[in-house]
């Protein structure tokens, strides 16, 4: 499927899902466009996969597993700055950075950290070109 001809169904039903705040299922739709996609975005989707599963994990009070995958994040998407696929990565990255800033701060080996629901990141895209 090229860009051209809108965003991969796979990435907007993820998108909905992430935005309802059901990290779950939006890693669980992402990780099936992920499988089979072979091509310069995969690692953007990998990326996105690991926001939603930090946000999930967070959610749930595993402020380690959310801790260690927000540093890979990072890694994932920031090689894509400032946009892709629609989306506004530096503005979702600060976003990301906002909702999780006492879990990334955080060196107690199990700390009690209460998330914001204020503060969760949501995807907004761009119309395709």
């Amino acid at each position: 499927m090229h860009e051209s001809a809108g965003y991969d169904p796979l990435y907007l039903r993820g998108i909905e899902k992430f935005n309802e705040c059901d990290y779950y299922e939006s890693h669980e739709i992402w990780e099936e466009l992920w499988t089979e996609y072979r091509g310069d975005s995969r690692k953007f989707y990998q990326g996105l996969i690991q926001a939603a599963v930090a946000l999930y994990h967070f959610g749930n009070g595993n402020i380690r597993g959310a801790r260690k995958l927000h540093k890979s994040v990072h890694g994932y998407l920031e090689p894509y700055q400032p946009k892709h696929l629609g989306l506004d990565l530096v503005k979702f990255l600060s976003e990301f950075d906002r909702c999780l800033a006492e879990v990334a701060a955080s060196t107690d080996e199990y700390p009690s950290i209460e998330l914001d629901p204020e503060l969760l990141p949501e995807i907004h895209l761009e119309p395709p070109a």
